[in-house]
């Protein structure tokens, strides 16, 4: 089996899913470098915060081309946007193409080829990419990280590195109480409850520990049964 890794780096590190995912490897002895716009408190020293505006492809390639390739890399960071489709916004598609698709190929890409084999790449996907009544522009955003996944990972595996998407339905973070998807509510899931940001990240924990070497280009879905 490979070597336990040690060194990761997550995107959208202040709350939510990456805040979880943040915690649980600090928990296990990761060194954690997180970029966010914000910085998140109370992680120690294991912890190292690198402030950035994911909007801005430039300031990320700029941080990318200055960091140390780590273990792994998980990206965490998203944005919620909900609406009918005869009430398009297209500026929210548009970010959340770049934020979901773009920042994921920038990363894999600024980064995979300084990596060491046995490194693993997380993308947080959603159970929504199979699409969704109200939901299409963030469905299509979530969707073509399938294409780019198994595409890179089919490139990468002869590396050893490894490219997974982990993929929750309806999580309880603060993105899903944005008070701007305040017309489509979120619905519980068959099990009678929202999925819990440390399940998610206990997940992404498994993607990235010596038993998971040999699973690339796959989905793992966490849907609570919604996708039953």
């Amino acid at each position: 089996m490979d070597k336990p890794l040690r060194t990761a780096l997550v995107t959208g590190a202040s709350s939510g899913i990456g805040l979880a995912i943040v915690q649980v490897l600090l928990g296990r002895g990761w060194q954690v470098t997180g970029l966010s716009r914000r910085a998140p408190d109370g992680l120690g020293d294991g912890f190292r915060h690198v402030p950035l505006d994911l909007d801005d492809p430039g300031a990320l390639d700029d941080a990318l081309a200055g960091i140390a390739p780590p273990d792994a890399v998980i990206h965490a960071a998203g944005l919620l946007r909900v609406g009918p489709l005869d009430r398009f916004d297209h500026t929210d598609g548009a970010r959340m193409w770049h934020l979901h698709v773009d920042a994921a190929a920038r990363l894999i890409g600024g980064l995979a080829p300084r990596m060491h084999s046995g490194g693993r790449f997380v993308i947080i996907g959603s159970r929504v990419a199979n699409g969704a009544a109200n939901r299409a522009l963030y469905a299509a955003s979530k969707s073509a990280l399938t294409g780019l996944v198994r595409s890179v990972a089919a490139e990468l595996a002869p590396r050893g590195i490894t490219v997974n998407i982990v993929a929750p339905g309806a999580t309880d973070t603060p993105m899903l109480r944005d008070p701007a998807r305040t017309s489509e509510p979120p619905r519980l899931p068959p099990i009678g409850r929202m999925i819990q940001p440390e399940e998610v990240a206990e997940a992404v924990a498994f993607l990235l520990s010596p038993s998971a070497g040999a699973i690339t280009g796959q989905t793992l879905t966490i849907c609570g049964g919604a996708s039953l």
